[in-house]
């Protein structure tokens, strides 16, 4: 609930989960196993960096399958809201629900005075220790303004279409085409770049469409929306 007057109520996929579910014989409530603000954990080895000494158990069921959290719509307005996008995408809710609403701050910041109705709306969040800039563009946009950083600690966080042109050290999260692998990486990449020691991050901005929508969303977030557009005026490739 969060402190509102409106409660979202999911029901996991994952064997494991449903099978604590189920030995508990009552509906579970429990808090987010991420610390505020920063990157979620997708595995149970980033939930023993974050929460070891802090509660009773951990239990280790793999890696997460999608990697960003799930989708969350409101059904309390006159209309349904996207309020966080995830696997479950804007396209496929827009088939059941024609008059789906995206909430403003689904791509954008939440405006001033307005109150969070939905996990991760704040202004920054899922933020590694680096700071993120995202850059939209073109590979060879993107590949030429790298080239041009010289300072320590520059870090990419890159499509597979990228690295041919790299100058600084990367992490490579999916193809360009490819938004699930994206999501899959997005919050494992972040720590990464961490552990690393990366300074500044220059990540290479996904798709909105899709699955993009909701990596978009979360990067955005981790990087306290400083966003540069590298060619405005150029298809990317």
């Amino acid at each position: 609930s969060g402190g509102l007057d409106t409660v979202a109520i999911r029901i996991p996929s994952h064997p494991v989960a449903r099978a604590i579910i189920a030995a508990a014989a009552v509906p579970v409530a429990a808090p987010s196993a991420n610390l505020s603000g920063k990157p979620s954990p997708t595995t149970a080895e980033h939930c023993v960096d974050d929460l070891w000494g802090r509660v009773d158990a951990i239990v280790d069921s793999g890696e997460c399958a999608v990697g960003v959290e799930s989708t969350v719509i409101s059904l309390a307005e006159e209309k349904p809201i996207l309020l966080r996008p995830g696997a479950v995408t804007a396209e496929q809710l827009l088939e059941v629900l024609p008059e789906l609403e995206i909430h403003q701050a689904v791509t954008g910041e939440l405006e001033q005075g307005a109150k969070a109705t939905s996990p991760g709306m704040r202004y920054k969040h899922y933020s590694p220790n680096a700071k993120v800039v995202i850059l939209n563009g073109s590979t060879k946009a993107y590949t030429d303004f790298l080239r041009q950083q010289t300072e320590e600690g520059i870090y990419a966080l890159c499509f597979e279409e990228d690295t041919a042109e790299l100058t600084v050290p990367y992490i490579v999260w999916g193809s360009r085409s490819d938004d699930g692998s994206q999501a899959h990486h997005l919050f494992s990449a972040l720590r990464e770049l961490d552990k690393l020691g990366a300074a500044r991050v220059y990540a290479h901005g996904p798709s909105r469409e899709g699955v993009g929508l909701a990596v978009y969303n979360r990067l955005i977030r981790a990087a306290g929306f400083d966003e540069l557009d590298l060619n405005e005026n150029e298809t990317n490739d």
